[in-house]
């Protein structure tokens, strides 16, 4: 058996997150005080308690998320056993970089802390827009942004077959919308979202970013961690660091990145942190492989059982 993590990004955070494990897990409870000692500030207490839309703002989601994922695994690491590859979606192959030991918790925490703040900074100097598309195969959703004349509009999450996100310029995406509902989509969906992720749109944002890792120490993995950018394995320390940049201007290749695990003979997935988005995700990506989500106690303790 060839076991794989997958680490949820921006979008799984809700109030609450974390709680019950802290409550329940000296482990969590430890990882949860190290985020507020590193950061500055009580995150745990954001994620308990809120608000939500502060808690939502992406210079919290992203450390939240983190830290949540890490609890999950310091908590379940004496039951793992073997791990053949890990991926997280977006924000979270940093959180996947952690569990490989590519990067440090302390230095990953201060790095999503400062790649939310960067990628809000982008946003407001370049407002943008995200949208879900839903029952378009993925080249009629780039037929669909190639069309657009004025401004940047490009795919930015190949999430499965059937369901891509576009990325871009405001008036761009507005326009891809309506064309996608044209070309036959069935559903089209404007995400709420403070800038144009995984597009050109993001590059000051890369820069920061960029500059910021150029002081953080990286380790080659332990094990190999699929990149977004490239949906390949990557098992050294500094092809990680170039990708977590690049990963910011370029889509996601999230459906491919599960097609190279399998590949590899991956035949059961966990997902760690809040939720269980990319596990459903693994219906269409991966069919009839088992995909269990881990966040709260008592799906740890169930999946203990099995």
């Amino acid at each position: 058996m060839s076991l794989a993590l997958l680490f949820p990004g921006q979008g799984s955070q809700h109030v609450g997150m974390a709680r019950a494990l802290a409550d329940a897990e000296a482990a969590a409870a430890t990882v949860l005080r190290t985020a507020d000692e590193v950061l500055g500030f009580s995150l745990s207490r954001l994620m308990a308690e809120g608000p939500e839309d502060e808690l939502t703002a992406t210079k919290n989601a992203q450390p939240a998320l983190l830290t949540h994922s890490v609890a999950v695994l310091r908590v379940i690491h004496g039951r793992l056993g073997p791990v053949g590859l890990a991926a997280g979606h977006s924000l979270g192959e940093f959180s996947a970089h952690v569990a490989a030991g590519t990067i440090g918790f302390e230095d990953a925490l201060l790095a999503v802390r400062r790649r939310g703040e960067l990628m809000f900074q982008a946003g407001q100097a370049r407002p943008g827009a995200m949208a879900a598309i839903l029952g378009l195969d993925d080249e009629a959703v780039e037929a669909v942004c190639a069309e657009i004349d004025g401004g940047v509009c490009v795919p930015a999450n190949y999430n499965s077959t059937g369901q891509t996100v576009i990325s871009g310029d405001v008036a761009a995406v507005e326009e891809a919308m309506s064309r996608a509902t044209l070309a036959g989509a069935k559903k089209v969906v404007a995400l709420n979202v403070s800038g144009a992720f995984h597009s050109p749109l993001m590059e000051p944002a890369a820069d920061g970013l960029r500059a910021h890792l150029e002081g953080v120490a990286f380790e080659n993995p332990t094990y190999p961690v699929v990149s977004n950018v490239t949906a390949e394995l990557v098992t050294d320390g500094e092809t990680a660091r170039r990708l977590l940049v690049e990963q910011l201007t370029s889509p996601v290749r999230w459906s491919a990145s599960i097609r190279t695990m399998t590949a590899q003979g991956v035949d059961r997935f966990l997902e760690l942190g809040p939720g269980s988005v990319l596990a459903k995700m693994n219906r269409r990506n991966a069919k009839g492989v088992p995909s269990d989500a881990l966040g709260e106690p008592q799906d740890i303790e169930t999946w203990k059982a099995t």
